[in-house]
């Protein structure tokens, strides 16, 4: 297969600085792509800001001959969203490739968590993936062409201990890009998210030293794949973890239909209804919503046909 390159194409990068961001950079750069590497330089918490990590990145894609400007706007507030892409228009005129991979992390037990530690992590993960897109959006639909890619974790799928803030934005993050693909496919734009891991400064504190190799460079190729103009796919979810690749998925039973239900017939029919050996699946694109909605009306049309 030839190189899948993005020449002519213009990626912005969140949490370019570092990690698993400045893994995405560097590979779009040496692709083709101009890039716009943010990062707003802060500390694992998110507390304080550095210019330095973002211009680094920068400085390095245009050393090797890559084309990237720097940029330190915060993703949290509606703001600093509207600056990392003006900044992209200004320096590029276009914006083709959104990557959301700016995060943060304030761990606690949701019996003690503070108001304050929730809405820090939920601004920068979630309403910050809201802040990048509802700017890059209308761009991207007025160009007929658009790839974005949010990113979502392993905890906002299945949930974690003592993170029930950033369990709450990653899961938020898959509505949002499941709207993008549904609004974005008569326009060119796609809308997936990743679910990466990797050992970077995010897993401070957490015991690594039996992990299989799991660095940056193993979550990037799907990345690249999702933000190319090839990617074949839109509303969908994908994992990339110590080199395990795989597709996620919401999946439902097929259910029981009752013309009427009490406590007790659902205690009485609760096998049933939990019944996975036929899962019925409803992809977002073209119509997920409205097929879930016709898949429960058939089931009560067929049985009002047998009445």
């Amino acid at each position: 297969m030839a190189e899948l390159r993005f020449d002519g194409r213009v990626a912005v990068v969140t949490g370019g600085g570092r990690g698993l961001g400045r893994s995405y950079a560097l590979m779009l750069a040496a692709r083709g792509a101009k890039v716009v590497v943010n990062d707003v330089g802060g500390s694992l918490t998110g507390d304080g800001a550095d210019a330095g990590p973002a211009q680094q990145v920068a400085d390095e894609i245009v050393a090797a001959g890559g084309d990237a400007v720097a940029n330190a706007d915060s993703v949290a507030t509606a703001d600093g969203g509207e600056a990392i892409v003006a900044a992209a228009l200004a320096a590029y005129g276009r914006v083709d490739v959104l990557v959301h991979n700016a995060g943060n992390v304030r761990r606690g037990s949701l019996r003690e968590m503070s108001y304050e530690d929730f809405d820090a992590v939920v601004d920068v993960h979630q309403r910050g993936a809201f802040h990048l897109v509802r700017q890059v959006f209308p761009v991207m639909c007025d160009n007929g062409y658009g790839r974005i890619v949010l990113t979502s974790s392993i905890g906002g799928l299945y949930g974690n201990h003592d993170v029930a803030n950033y369990a709450v934005a990653k899961a938020g993050v898959i509505g949002l890009s499941n709207v993008a693909a549904v609004e974005g496919a008569d326009h060119g734009v796609t809308s997936n998210v990743i679910v990466p891991a990797a050992v970077t400064r995010m897993a401070e504190g957490i015991d690594t030293s039996a992990y299989p190799p799991m660095g940056p460079e193993l979550v990037a190729p799907a990345v690249g794949w999702l933000a190319h103009e090839s990617c074949s796919v839109t509303g969908e979810i994908f994992i990339a973890l110590a080199g395990r690749m795989a597709r996620a998925v919401i999946a439902e039973t097929p259910g029981v239909y009752r013309p009427s239900w009490t406590v007790e017939d659902v205690a009485g029919q609760i096998d049933a209804i939990r019944d996975f050996s036929e899962p019925v699946v409803f992809p977002v694109v073209p119509d997920g919503h409205n097929e879930h909605i016709r898949y429960s009306f058939a089931m009560a049309a067929q049985r009002a046909a047998h009445a």
